[in-house]
């Protein structure tokens, strides 16, 4: 692993989010997208060399809406820049910790995504990205 992506945080509305966190930072969200495999919006800002993610469900059944329906607002993940995304998912699964993906998905900010199963990684939902070249 190369270096901490981005820290995902899990919001229900990603306007009045975008508003706090800009607020918060001084500064405007660079980028948001869409990622309809996921079934959500993000809204990234550039923080030095660290990027935060805000993460809202656009979909009743995504990943997010289920985390918000028994969640609040908070901290939902932690992203990993590595080089070769598919070698060290297999190199992980080798290790006995578990993928949530099988093989790696399109993400949001140009990357391939795959999330390690959080019961095989003290509970934290950990992501690793890969840069699509």
């Amino acid at each position: 692993m190369r270096k901490i992506e981005h820290i995902g945080i899990a919001v229900k509305n990603i306007e009045v989010s975008n508003k706090v966190f800009a607020t918060i930072f001084g500064k405007e969200n660079y980028k948001a997208e869409k990622v309809e495999s996921e079934g959500v919006v993000t809204s990234f800002f550039q923080i030095g060399e660290s990027k935060i993610e805000l993460v809202a469900a656009t979909s009743l059944d995504s990943p997010i809406a289920k985390y918000l329906g028994k969640n609040r607002e908070s901290l939902h993940h932690i992203a990993f820049a590595v080089e070769d995304i598919e070698k060290e998912m297999k190199r992980l699964q080798n290790d006995g910790i578990r993928t949530l993906n099988e093989n790696p998905k399109k993400g949001a900010d140009n990357k391939l995504i795959c999330f390690l199963h959080p019961k095989d990684t003290n509970g934290v939902l950990i992501e690793l990205c890969q840069e699509v070249k």
